[in-house]
């Protein structure tokens, strides 16, 4: 299937459209290098904003509900026409967004890629859930900056990592320039509407969507052990390594671009 896609036009192979989705607290700019070298190379490339993310200004401490975070690519992927497909990628938390996107959209999704990201089949059921797919930063003190949208009597309805703390837990191999691009972007993310992910389908063709994962082997946010123990629960048809920190989009972006790359060229694409 994937091969008929990529040469729909005939004898002339047709590059992949990939779309990318950003993790919490960050947007489409993560992903300027990527983007550049794929579009230097022929790809087809969209970056989206979820909601109160990069440029959309929505109230993140009023977006209470996954679907609603996750709109923006609930949007985008009803609006492919019924013969194209796409290869998914989604980093950190995006790997929920891209989850929630095979459960419903499996016939437009010719590959699901998991960038050091939370891959859970059915979003965060258990505690097992929590504990594989929620980062844990309780050894590095009060990291985050807190919202409470209704209240300080009231859990807290969004976060995001201080500043300080950036450099040694998110991109403690990235470039010194990426850091203070990040210091400048990053928003508070919807933490209650991320913690809601649950997907409850299961006559969904969730599985019928092919899947890689690319480890990050240095990573403070999503552990290898995490990262291992997710895979090891919802086995992919391919994983490959980088030898980077959680943010590969910045400290090894040709690496990452190459491996994107092969990861099409498994199921095709070119």
């Amino acid at each position: 299937m994937g091969e008929e896609i990529c040469n729909m036009k005939g004898t002339t192979p047709t590059k992949p459209h990939f779309v990318l989705v950003h993790g919490i607290c960050s947007g489409a700019w993560c992903w300027y290098k990527i983007r550049c070298l794929m579009e230097n190379s022929g790809y087809k490339v969209t970056c989206i904003d979820l909601k109160g993310a990069g440029i959309d200004m929505s109230d993140v401490n009023l977006i209470d509900s996954f679907h609603d975070y996750n709109q923006p690519l609930m949007e985008l992927m009803s609006s492919l026409p019924d013969d194209e497909q796409v290869i998914l990628v989604g980093h950190s938390a995006g790997g929920l967004s891209v989850t929630e996107a095979t459960h419903k959209f499996p016939k437009k999704i010719l590959l699901a890629v998991y960038l050091a990201a939370t891959m859970l089949k059915w979003g965060y059921q258990t505690d097992q859930d929590i504990k594989d797919g929620v980062p844990d930063f309780s050894k590095h003190g009060d990291v985050y900056d807190l919202g409470f949208g209704f209240g300080r009597d009231k859990p807290p309805t969004s976060a995001v990592v201080k500043k300080e703390f950036l450099s040694k837990i998110s991109y403690h191999m990235s470039p010194q320039e990426d850091i203070t691009l990040a210091a400048m972007l990053l928003r508070p993310g919807p933490i209650q509407a991320l913690m809601g992910a649950q997907f409850n389908d299961e006559n969904s063709d969730v599985d019928k969507v092919p899947r890689v994962y690319i480890k990050t082997t240095h990573d403070r946010v999503l552990t290898p052990e995490q990262q291992e123990a997710m895979i090891k629960r919802w086995p992919t048809s391919q994983v490959y390594a980088l030898d980077s920190d959680h943010s590969p989009i910045f400290s090894a972006p040709f690496l990452l671009f190459g491996l994107l790359v092969k990861a099409a060229a498994s199921v095709g694409c070119y």
